[in-house]
This record gives C-alpha cells, sequence and structure tokens, in this order.
C-alpha cells in the first residue's frame, strides 16, 4: 500500500459471534498499533467491507447464518475483496483446511489458539500485502488502493473517499470491461439488489468530483448494464 509505515495502525476487522472472545481479542491487540472493528455475523461483516478498508480480516468458521467459508468466497467474488483472510476455527481436519484455502483463505488458525501467535500472522499478511499491493492502472492513471489516490500521467492527484473510492476501484479492477449495476451494488452495500437510482446518483457525485478536479469524467455509461472505466474521457 502506498505511503504506508510499520508505525501506521493496523486496521481489522474480527468477525466473530462470541462476543468474549472477541473482547479478548480486542482487549490483547489494544488500540496503540490497531484500529479495530467487530462484526457478530455473516451479512454484519459484507456490509461493512463494502464500505471500509482493512489490512486484513479475522473470520470465524462457525457463524449463525452465513458460514465463514461461504463468507470468504463471497468476498473475494461478490465484494471483489483481495484483503488477507485469516479463518480462526476448532475444525482442524485436513478436509477443513483444504475447504478453507479453496474459499480464498489466506491463513488458517485452529482453536484454541495463543493470541500473540494471531497477531504474529496478521502482521506477516500486513507486510505480504504492502509489497503486494501494487497500484491499479488503466490507460495513463494509476490508482493506489492504500491511499485511495487516483493519479494522472501528468502528476495530478485525486483523494477519493467512501462510495466514490469504492465504485473507481471497481471500475479500475474491471478496466476495460464494464461494471454492472448489480455488482456496484454488492460493492457497495453488500448485496445485488441496491436501488439502481441511487448507484446513479454516487456515479454522478464521482464523475463530477473527476471532471473539476482531474478535467476528466471518465466513467461512461452503458445504458442498462452498467458503467466502464474510459481514462481519457473528457
Amino acid at each position: 500500500m502506498a505511503d504506508r509505515t510499520i508505525t501506521d495502525k493496523l486496521r481489522v476487522l474480527i468477525v466473530e459471534d462470541h462476543r468474549s472472545l472477541a473482547e479478548n481479542l480486542f482487549e490483547f491487540l489494544g488500540e496503540e498499533r490497531y484500529s479495530l472493528d467487530f462484526a457478530a455475523d455473516g451479512l454484519t461483516a459484507l456490509h461493512l467491507l463494502a464500505t471500509q478498508h482493512y489490512d486484513v480480516i479475522v473470520l470465524d468458521v462457525m457463524l449463525p447464518g452465513v458460514n465463514g467459508f461461504t463468507l470468504c468466497r463471497r468476498i473475494r467474488t461478490d465484494l471483489g475483496k483481495k484483503t488477507p483472510i485469516i479463518l480462526v476455527t476448532a475444525r482442524d481436519s485436513i478436509e477443513d483446511k483444504t475447504e478453507g484455502f479453496n474459499s480464498g483463505a489466506d491463513d488458517y488458525l485452529v482453536k484454541p489458539f495463543n493470541m500473540r501467535e494471531l497477531e504474529l500472522r496478521i502482521q506477516a499478511l500486513c507486510r505480504r500485502r504492502q509489497l503486494a499491493d501494487d497500484d491499479l492502472s488503466a490507460g495513463d492513471i494509476r490508482y493506489s488502493p492504500g491511499s485511495l489516490t487516483v493519479m494522472t500521467g501528468q502528476g495530478e492527484r485525486l483523494a477519493l473517499s467512501g462510495y466514490s473510492a469504492t465504485i473507481f476501484e471497481a471500475l479500475i479492477q474491471a478496466y476495460p470491461n464494464f461494471v454492472a449495476y448489480e455488482t456496484l451494488s454488492q460493492r457497495l452495500w453488500g448485496n445485488a439488489d441496491g436501488d439502481p437510482h441511487t448507484i446513479r446518483t454516487h456515479v454522478y457525485v464521482l464523475r463530477k468530483t473527476l471532471k473539476t478536479t482531474l478535467n476528466r469524467s471518465m466513467i461512461r455509461t452503458l445504458h442498462g448494464r452498467g458503467y466502464r472505466l474510459e481514462p481519457e474521457l473528457a
């Protein structure tokens, strides 16, 4: 991630339905080096992941409703997130571990575990991600997922936030292909049936911001289908 240093706080989402364990994790990791969020179920986790950026996800497998394996797959496919995921579970068979890694997990930790071991794994995944998290590019446009910054070949820079950053990242990841309304809805809110009018409003705001700051609107509407990033579109 561009410009991140080891002294920055790491953003960690803990998805765990046992509140006592989640509280122990919060207490052990603390707030000095970590910015921690908590979700007790999969739907809450999807909403947070659709609207927030995290460095690592600590994901319990045995969750109410959507289990951790399914949630892991949805994070990778529906949301398109590459955020490192550590699965934590008492299920320790090789079949379970195989399913976990095949679902898109980066690490697998069997309960009960030592808190310090979990922290070491979090730090290792963050270091690995920082080395691999290259800027995304389309034409002469570069985008840094770490700093949420759009950069042009002429050296102009625009820092995005909120829904605008989520939409732009989805578009540049898909470039030169288009992104469907349903996919944007999934990225924004964690479900595929969001209001198209609301999506159009957020895209309008992003397009206006790009035009005002970088003198390019960049986003072409494909009526009835979705949107495509066109870096040279004025």
